[in-house]
């Protein structure tokens, strides 16, 4: 299918062409010619093989050298896959052209983190690993494509052809995502008919962080002077307090994300099965990766991904047949997808649970690197009159993020379209939640205030 457009040392392919050679190799994987396929890509004279090798081998979620025996070699690693926590690998040399502002270069710029380092001798980047937090966005940025993120879905594919029960969690920020008219019934029954037993929308656990984020505010927050960060959401932003604002931590809410919290209480309910988060960036690859907080979830796919998966598997999801169920997720925990969400969703909690204390729940909300910062800062020097402050690294929160396939704006109509039709306009109204919480050895919404009952949804910043 000719997709490869290399050079040494110039040329690129761009994001389009990335997902292309995605879906020839897993239409390749499905049809058990994978190996052939390689040794066909691979052996193309304009392509700079090692490089090349790196693109190949992240693109199948794993790690290999260009050998003799690549072929074999990479299907052996997809085979016996081994997760590490690398999610974003640099694979060309940076061109000098590159536009630098400030004397950095674009990527360099972008990272909130200062993890990347481009050697002014060669001119090949490389990227510090005790600094990098995986966020994703030296991918986005990078026109040349010299970054590019795993993509996990060739290994999770074989665990889907076992009797292993596999969950699909599902981000908030998904609906709309695949057409106004696709809804979240057929996009359960579509990931149902590519091997997963079922899928559950992450709304429902950030309903329960909602409720815990409330009863910490009713908690820490005693007077005008006191404030808190919330943590439920973002790594981005968890990830700049944690690495650039170290002094908020004490004032940030330990609470795991709503995608953390999923794969923790289904697996405390069974035990046995994996789960799969599918969202839209790739920050939540590496947070799924974290030390303390990595037996959650199993793979990440992103939103981009699903959609070539279904694209190449002939997968039209405005003709299959809707697979509903229950409706279990509240208002507030469907707009977490978009920036301001969780304010509102935490702010109703609040008025619900703690009415006493609305009056002092004035909050703020930054999305976007540049916002995040500053409001950080203000923060740190004291320069701020909210209570409650909630950060989100992508511009408009989670639906402005890089794997997402609509516009942001369109992403939050549809999210607030659809939070507005949940029957259940509060998280600590969620009557199916609190019988749900029941079999995690939460008895009622009062259990929130012991430590002890909530470890389930607690981490250490």
């Amino acid at each position: 299918m000719g997709i490869l457009y290399l050079k040494y040392g110039g040329a690129f392919m761009r994001d389009k062409n990335y997902r292309l050679l995605f879906k020839e190799l897993l239409i390749a994987y499905y049809e058990d010619v994978f190996e052939e396929k390689v040794e066909e890509i691979i052996e193309k004279k304009d392509v700079d093989k090692e490089s090349f090798a790196k693109v190949v081998s992240a693109i199948c979620g794993v790690e290999v050298e260009y050998g003799e025996n690549f072929s074999r070699d990479l299907k052996t690693a997809i085979d016996n896959y081994k997760t590490t926590n690398r999610v974003v690998i640099n694979t060309y040399s940076c061109i000098k052209n590159c536009v630098e502002i400030d004397g950095k270069t674009v990527c360099q710029n972008a990272c909130p983190f200062d993890a990347i380092i481009i050697d002014k001798k060669t001119w090949l980047p490389e990227i510090n690993m005790d600094s990098c937090v995986n966020c994703g966005l030296c991918v986005d940025v990078c026109d040349k494509k010299n970054f590019v993120d795993k993509v996990e879905f060739l290994p999770l594919l074989n665990t889907l052809r076992t009797n292993t029960k596999v969950i699909a969690a599902v981000a908030p920020s998904i609906i709309g995502q695949f057409g106004e008219n696709v809804s979240i019934g057929q996009i359960r029954a579509a990931l149902k008919s590519i091997g997963f037993a079922d899928m559950v929308e992450v709304a429902f656990f950030a309903d329960m962080l909602t409720i815990k984020e409330a009863v910490e505010f009713n908690k820490y927050i005693q007077k005008e002077d006191d404030f808190m960060l919330s943590s439920c959401c973002c790594p981005i932003w968890v990830g700049m307090i944690k690495g650039k604002y170290n002094e908020l931590i004490k004032y940030t809410s330990p609470s795991i994300s709503p995608m953390i919290a999923a794969g923790r209480v289904i697996k405390t309910i069974e035990p046995e099965c994996k789960v799969v988060f599918i969202g839209p960036c790739v920050a939540k690859k590496a947070e799924a990766k974290i030390e303390d907080i990595k037996d959650a979830i199993d793979f990440v796919l992103t939103f981009t991904e699903l959609k070539d998966i279904f694209d190449a598997l002939d997968i039209k999801l405005e003709d299959i047949y809707e697979e509903l169920s229950t409706q279990y997720s509240s208002k507030g925990g469907r707009i977490y997808g978009r920036i301001g969400g969780v304010s509102l969703a935490v702010e109703d909690a609040v008025q619900n649970m703690f009415p006493e204390k609305i009056k002092l729940f004035i909050s703020e909300q930054a999305s976007g690197i540049p916002e995040c910062k500053a409001m950080l800062k203000n923060a740190l020097d004291g320069n701020i009159k909210t209570r409650f402050l909630e950060g989100m690294g992508c511009d408009g929160g989670c639906v402005g993020g890089p794997k997402t396939i609509i516009p942001k704006e369109e992403g939050k109509i549809a999210v607030d379209k659809y939070g507005n039709a949940s029957k259940i306009n509060i998280s600590a109204e969620n009557k199916i939640m609190k019988e749900f919480l029941q079999g995690i050895g939460i008895e009622n919404i009062d259990d929130f205030k012991y430590e002890e009952k909530i470890k389930i949804f607690q981490r250490k910043l």
